[in-house]
Formats: C-alpha cells, structure tokens, sequence
C-alpha cells in the first residue's frame, strides 16, 4: 500500500505531505482545490511522463516521494527490483522524482538512480490508475489475454510453464533450420571464417590449462636470482659447524642423558629429537631445490612467446585455454552441420517435426483451460453488472488463433490463443469489441465491474480511481459505492469522487481545500472526523449551501453504509 506521499513545489502544492491508511480512502473538495493534481504526482511517481509545467512557478524543480509498504514477501515487485539490482529491506519501496523547471527529470527507487523506463516498469507493479478519460488497460485488447491468464491462476500458470519448455526447443530448432537455409553465398562465407579459426587454434596445439603452467613457470624464472639466494642462505643457516643444526644436535645430545632420570625431561628429549631429524630432512629438500635449480634465458623466451601466442587466442575465442578449446569444438560441428547441410536439415526439420506435434497437444491444453476459466469470468461478470444495474448487458471472451502470414498456426511463448473481451450493452445488439462499445457512465461500470474481479488476481498494491463515478445517480451510485469499497477489501483503494455515496463508504475521508495566502495559492488535505464528515457529504448532497435536511440525508447515508460494510 502507499504509506506516505511528499510533495513539493508541485503545481499549486508549496509542501503537503500525507499519509494513507489501507482500505477505502475518499479524496473530496471544492472544484480545482487540487485533488487531481495530488493523483497526478502519484502517476508520475509510477513512470507516467513529466513536463516543466508541474514545477511550481517561480520555483526551481519539484520533488515527490511515495513510500511504498508491501505485506506479501512473494509480491512479484521483489523479483522485479532484483533484476534492477534495487535492495528492497523491511518491504519498504521508496520512489522519488524530482522535476527541474528546464523539464529534466531524476528518478530513484530506494536511493538508487534509475531510468524513468525503469521507474515505470517497478511503478506499475505498485500503482494502479484509473481516470474517467483514461487508456485503460482493461480497454486494451493486448492486455486481455495477461488479464485471463492472472485470473486462471496457478492451472493456467502450470498449463502455460509446461508448454513454454517444449516451445524453448521447439524454437531453437526454428531458428537452427532458418540459420541453415541462409543462401549459398553467406554460408560459404560463413564456413571459411570457421575453417580459418579452427585451423588458426588447432595450429596451436593447446594443453589444458597450459596458461597457467606457462604464467607460473615465467615468474620462477625471472624470479630465480631471488630464489637461488634464498634457498643458499636457508641452507647454509641449517647446515655448517655452529649453525641450526648443530646447535640443535647439542640440546638433543645433552637432553638424551639426563632424559632417563626424569620422565619430564625424557618427553622433552623426544620432542627435540624429532625436530632435529625434521629439520635435518628438510634442509636436505632445500639443498636437493638448490641443485635443481637453473637460470636458462631461452627457456624465458620461449615461454614468453608461447604466452603472447596464447593471449592473442584469449583476445579472439575466449578468456582461458578451455574457453578457447570449447569454442573450437563448437565450430567444429559448425563445420560438418554446413559442410553436410541437407542431411543437417533433414534431420533438423524431422525433430521439429516430433517436437511440433508434442507443442501443439500442449497448446490445446492451455487453450482449453483457458476457455475452462472464460466461462467461469462471463458468468462473475455478468454478476458484477447486474450489481451495477447493467443485467441488459453481455459480456463474452473471444477465442482467435494465431495466425502468420501464410495462415499457418503462429506459436509464442504465450501459446497459440489471441484473446479479446467483447460486450453488447443492448438486447439485440451484436457483440463488439469492449473498446468499441462502451462510453461515458457505461464504461465506468463496465471497468469497476472488471476490477473488482481481476484486482484480486493482479498484486497490485495501490488502486486509484479518479472520478470514475461521473456520470451516474440514484441506485447506480450507490452500487458503485458498494463496488469501489468491496474492491479495497483486496487492495489499498484511493478514490477522488463527487457522489455522497462512495464518500460514506469510506473509510478514510480527506477534504483537500486551498486557500490564497500573501498572492500565492496553496492546497492542503485534512483527514476528516465524524461530524466533519457528516457535514462534507452534506455539501456534496446539497451543493454550496448545506442545510440540517442535507446532514440528516448524510447521516442516513453513513449509517446505511455502515450497514453494507456489516
């Protein structure tokens, strides 16, 4: 849910900062007090594009901030967030904008600099806004297909995964055979690069890991004056008269005799015994290292030439010998797949084939189940419009298959189905498209009535309604009412309205007003108690004037919704 928002310098706003609450939160006021200009920094927080002329006049650059709480730690803004490489701690997700009056823009997403691409791409996983003049995106006939399948749930999900792993081969397969079947004259081209970089490695003769061997042997080399000392001046302080060893051999000699008297004594003897035969094999080591030991300046050339070799390889085919022998075996069945293409692609195309017949049992699968669960959502909708008074209206999913340009069967990743929701608000009116139909009052039933439902199955954390309700009255506004507030049931909901009885719903009402101060407008909210309440939907009943008869029709319309809430 969206916690807290701070604005300022943001069109008429000077500095507000307000909290939100879950459930139903109503934003009211006098016309141009602000309310949408509020909802508008929430949309540019989530991505939507900016301009110069929010920033207060006279002002340099405005600045908003939303702090974001999440409760599901599997919400899939998490996922999200990783893939942007955003630490998200204690599910709290902080966005910040801030607007210069030159219209550039700087977005950050947990202190972390981002593009506004990606503060959209996070943004709509949080904040969901609906406007009266909106794109929706339930209007959006690209967006139906996604909006069935979150509705299908976890069968549609292990339906669709178990198709996508037999699509990823089949895909491959596609694009190994339309690789084949490139003309002759790119795979000729094609296939002397290949037999150049395969002769140019296998003329190096490469051992494994022999970079390494190489690099080690080189610094023993350069280093062997160092070395050489080192292992002369150890041996010569073990060996000699009056050096370590010696000097040792006279403690063990003199331990040895006087070991037989004291038990102490004797494990100390034993002790010292055992470091001197120690230290006498090791010194043989360091001498047998010394005599080993020779500086040969050719040996260095060769290793050094035969290490440029090998990195001017490393620059070309990969960053290690192995690297580079993978990737000569990888060219090398390049090779004999172009070399022996028709054979190649026979064998391709009859694998494709298998894997076709497997890919389309399974994508029949998938669309079965998700006309399976379009039945079930006609019949939930149909249910929903009723509620709203729209029992005359039939909604419908229509199934189309993917075709490409020769009419054959198009796979995706997303199966084979094209899907789009079709309405007819009139007995006897054929069924359109949901984006050719509806218009003004309808159309803000018809999207509460779908929110409602797929708002349980999308994750969305924050759903904002911004004058959704314009246009209807009576009973209608009352079922709209009783629609926003079931839908906070599932999510955070905020709601600009100008009906009394979505504002009665609420469970948190904010007045918005703005005032003239020293020739500057400024706008503030206050979160309103119950006789304030009482008396703002009073207004909204009577209009500029409110009379004891307009509070006594707001208490009734309190108390039935307490009532519908019960």
């Amino acid at each position: 849910m969206l916690a807290e928002l701070s604005i300022k310098n943001f069109a008429i706003i000077e500095s507000l900062t307000v909290s939100f609450e879950k459930g139903l939160t109503v934003l009211t006021g006098e016309t141009g007090a602000g309310k949408s200009i509020i909802i508008d920094a929430i949309h540019l927080l989530a991505g939507a594009r900016g301009s110069s002329e929010f920033v207060r006049y006279g002002e340099k650059r405005a600045e908003l901030e939303g702090l974001f709480l999440l409760d599901d730690e599997k919400h899939p803004v998490y996922t999200k967030c990783e893939d942007f490489g955003i630490d998200v701690s204690d599910g709290m997700i902080v966005l910040r904008r801030d607007l210069s009056s030159s219209g550039k823009s700087i977005c950050r997403i947990n202190g972390k600099l981002v593009t506004i691409a990606i503060l959209r791409e996070i943004g709509q996983y949080l904040v969901d806004i609906h406007g009266q003049h909106d794109n929706q995106e339930l209007m959006n006939e690209e967006n139906h297909l996604t909006l069935l399948d979150q509705y299908g749930g976890k069968k549609v999900k292990q339906a669709l995964g178990e198709y996508v792993e037999i699509y990823k081969s089949f895909d491959l397969l596609r694009k190994k055979i339309t690789q084949l079947s490139e003309n002759e004259q790119e795979m000729a081209h094609r296939l002397d690069l290949l037999q150049f970089q395969l002769e140019e490695i296998e003329s190096a003769d490469l051992q494994p890991k022999e970079d390494e061997l190489l690099q080690e042997e080189k610094t023993q080399i350069s280093n062997y004056e160092k070395i050489y000392e080192s292992l002369q001046n150890s041996y010569n302080s073990l060996h000699g008269e009056h050096k370590g060893l010696d000097w040792v051999g006279h403690a063990m000699s003199n331990l040895e005799d006087v070991g037989l008297i004291n038990t102490t004594l004797k494990e100390l003897s034993e002790t010292i015994s055992n470091a001197y035969y120690l230290l006498e094999d090791l010194s043989y080591q360091v001498r047998n290292e010394l005599e080993a030991l020779e500086f040969d300046p050719e040996r260095l050339n060769f290793v050094e030439s035969r290490l440029n070799e090998i990195n001017h390889l490393k620059r070309k085919y990969g960053q290690s010998v192995e690297e580079i022998l993978t990737y000569s075996a990888k060219i090398e069945d390049e090779i004999d797949t172009i070399q022996n293409r028709d054979s190649h692609l026979h064998k391709l195309q009859k694998e494709l084939d298998s894997v076709l017949q497997d890919l389309t049992i399974e994508a029949n699968n998938v669309t079965s189940i998700r006309k399976n669960f379009a039945k079930v959502l006609i019949d939930e909708i149909h249910r929903e419009l009723k509620e709203l008074y729209m029992e005359k209206t039939t909604f419908d999913v229509n199934f189309a298959k993917k075709r490409t340009s020769t009419n054959d069967l198009k796979y995706s990743p997303a199966g084979i189905d094209e899907v789009e929701f079709y309405l007819s608000t009139n007995p006897g009116e054929p069924l359109k498209p949901l984006s050719k139909t509806a218009s003004g009052g309808e159309l803000s039933r018809i999207m509460l009535a779908m929110k409602s439902i797929f708002s349980q199955h999308q994750g969305i954390t924050s759903i904002i309604f911004d004058e959704v309700d314009t246009g209807v009255s009576g009973r209608v506004a009352q079922a709209i009412a009783e629609k926003i507030y079931r839908v906070s049931n599932g999510s955070q909901v905020l709601c600009i309205t100008h009906l009394p009885q979505v504002a009665a719903m609420a469970d948190t009402h904010l007045y918005i007003a703005k005032e003239t101060n020293t020739g500057r407008t400024k706008t503030s909210v206050k979160p309103l108690a119950e006789e304030e309440k009482i008396k703002e939907i009073g207004r909204m009943i009577a209009g500029v004037e409110v009379t004891e008869l307009s509070k006594e029709h707001a208490k009734e319309l309190l108390a039935l919704a307490h009532s519908s809430k019960g």
